[in-house]
């Protein structure tokens, strides 16, 4: 799996809060970058991912959102 590089124009943010903790996120990502952490939050492994945008797409909560790299 190779790092992400500097091309990378939209990134997931997971609404953490909000979220069901169902793993559709994690079972969708085509990267693998999706982990569950300690305390049983998804977290995205932000080197790695390359932004596609499918865990936004098929999460059903609609708790992750894309966006641009400029603005973070």
């Amino acid at each position: 799996m190779g790092r992400t590089g500097d091309w990378r124009t939209f990134r997931p943010v997971i609404n953490t809060s909000e979220c069901n903790k169902c793993g559709i996120c994690w079972m969708y990502c085509p990267e693998g970058v999706i982990q569950k952490n300690e305390d049983g939050d998804y977290e995205i492994d932000l080197e790695y991912c390359k932004g596609c945008g499918i865990c936004a797409t098929e999460c059903p909560t609609k708790n992750i959102e894309m966006k641009r790299e400029s603005e973070m």
